[in-house]
């Protein structure tokens, strides 16, 4: 997948279609560096999570769970969100977004693939040109912070160079036009952990830019 970018096409953003992705996908334990993937897997197996098979690993969950909003409506109270990039197949091309692959934690324990159906998949609403990012991928920064009881705390921070290069992802799990893939998240800073609200950022250093997307969670009461 060769960039085609040079210094005189102009950068070009588009708006997220949530209701034009008929196709949605998440990479799960998708980090290049061993170490880092086996960070990930003992923070979940901290909260219960059961030890991937492979990695990669990739789940299919209902498109209808991808949106935009700046409210996610859960169902009890163990769940957390996760920094992400989200690669967007469109007619006229890869587009690169910012998403949230929000979890239920509680159902994790028994079932990762059915934890991933439960919650809302958030993503910020612009997208970027996958050509105009491609050469300087690796420099490309996502961050989240968790806001608890009205304070702001760094949850997530690294570059993409920790993950799994979109080319790799999409030479094991080809899209079609319409299809949205999650690319796999980063460890957290501290621990893995509910909030009042979370926040994400895409940062292209090179080129100056800044996708951004906050949300809050409200969580519904679990009647038995």
């Amino acid at each position: 997948m060769q960039s085609t970018t040079s210094a005189a096409q102009p950068l070009v953003s588009k708006q997220l279609d949530v209701f034009a992705v008929d196709h949605l996908v998440m990479a799960g334990w998708a980090g290049r560096d061993h170490a880092a993937v086996e960070a990930h897997i003992r923070e979940l197996e901290a909260l219960g999570t059961p030890r991937p098979s492979r990695t990669p690993v990739f789940y299919r969950v209902a498109s209808s769970l991808l949106t935009t909003r700046d409210v996610l409506e859960v169902v009890g109270s163990e769940t957390s969100g996760e920094v992400e990039f989200v690669l967007v197949m469109q007619s006229d091309g890869l587009w690169v977004g910012l998403g949230s692959d929000h979890t239920d934690r509680a159902m994790e324990r028994t079932s990762v693939a059915l934890s991933k159906q439960l919650c809302g998949k958030v993503a910020a609403t612009q997208l970027w040109r996958y050509d105009d990012v491609a050469p300087h991928w690796d420099q490309l920064v996502l961050r989240s912070w968790a806001h608890r009881d009205g304070a702001r705390h760094l949850y997530q921070e690294g570059r993409f160079a920790a993950i799994l290069p979109a080319e790799q992802l999409l030479a094991k799990y080809a899209l079609r036009p319409g299809g949205a893939m999650f690319g796999g998240t980063i460890a957290t800073v501290d621990r893995i952990a509910p909030a009042d609200e979370f926040e994400m950022e895409l940062d292209d250093p090179v080129l100056g830019r800044r996708l951004h997307h906050r949300y809050r969670i409200v969580a519904l009461p679990a009647n038995s």
